[in-house]
């Protein structure tokens, strides 16, 4: 059956009218525009799951040499912590944390990744869905089915706002992929179609407003750090939906906001490292070329 949708309001009408789950009608959406099968779909799908896998175990087995020598070995410091119980926010989190702020140095150090979906929003769904693997021991079918249903929610963002930086703030970016996140792990715990998207848009509406401002103008820092608050308001936003909880708003009123602030956002705060942390004198220093 071919599937199509722009909005989530048309998402949401057709998982109730057939009974399916937000991933099942992305899939279907697939199918019907790319002619692709659906087991040539998933198995797309679980290349870029082992993408994220072995970017994640790179970056957690010895710190990566940047370009830009902003960072290196974080993941690895935070997942020592773990491992000896001192974590202060718990294992899952933890966990999802290293994972997400590991990946972001693989990326940093030209390694291969998944733009999910940015390259500089590429740790927040692998963090997700990995660590919580790691806990909860789903399985490579059950990711492939929240990578799928993250897809819908940054399929929407990027149809209806924007996912770039540059356009629209480090809110288009590590904010979407942490609405992404958001519904694929409440979409993994059970939670209806609705609850998915309440979590993608709760996760949108409590990262509204950041601002992109790559010190040096590399994606390094704050860019790292940031893949471990999108990733754990995912969690938060997770947690939330299956509680019962819902978005402020409805998802596409959450998205249309977004988009609203991102085009508000002033030149010197979209990507440009013309304003924000990367003006800050100490932040200058610690790039070889200094401000620009």
């Amino acid at each position: 059956m071919k599937v199509n949708f722009t909005t989530a309001a048309e998402l949401l009408a057709i998982c109730k009218e057939e009974i399916i789950s937000p991933g099942e009608a992305m899939l279907r959406r697939e199918e019907g525009l790319t002619g692709a099968s659906r087991a040539e779909i998933r198995d797309r799908l679980s290349c870029s799951l082992e993408i994220m896998r072995a970017a994640a175990q790179t970056a957690l087995s010895a710190p990566q040499k940047t370009m830009g020598g902003l960072i290196g070995g974080e993941a690895i410091s935070l997942d020592r912590r773990r491992k000896i119980n001192q974590s202060v926010y718990g294992d899952t989190m933890a966990r999802s944390v290293a994972i997400a702020m590991g990946t972001l140095e693989v990326n940093a150090s030209m390694g291969l990744i998944v733009a999910a979906p940015t390259a500089g929003s590429c740790g927040v769904l692998p963090g997700a869905l990995l660590g919580q693997a790691e806990v909860f021991g789903f399985s490579n079918e059950e990711l492939i089915d929240g990578l799928l249903t993250a897809s819908a929610v940054g399929y929407l963002i990027a149809r209806n706002a924007t996912v770039a930086g540059a356009e629209g703030g480090c809110q288009a970016e590590v904010g979407a992929a942490s609405a992404m996140a958001a519904a694929a792990v409440t979409g993994l715990h059970g939670g209806s179609p609705e609850q998915c998207l309440w979590a993608a848009g709760t996760a949108l509406v409590n990262l509204m407003g950041l601002v992109c401002d790559p010190i040096g103008g590399l994606v390094e820092s704050p860019c790292q750090g940031r893949n471990g608050i999108g990733v754990a308001g995912a969690l938060v936003a997770a947690e939330t939906a299956l509680a019962g909880v819902p978005s402020p708003a409805p998802l596409d009123e959450v998205i249309a906001a977004m988009y609203a602030v991102g085009r508000a956002l002033p030149s010197e705060l979209r990507e440009t490292a013309m304003g924000g942390i990367a003006i800050a004198p100490t932040a200058c220093k610690r790039c070889a070329g200094g401000c620009k």
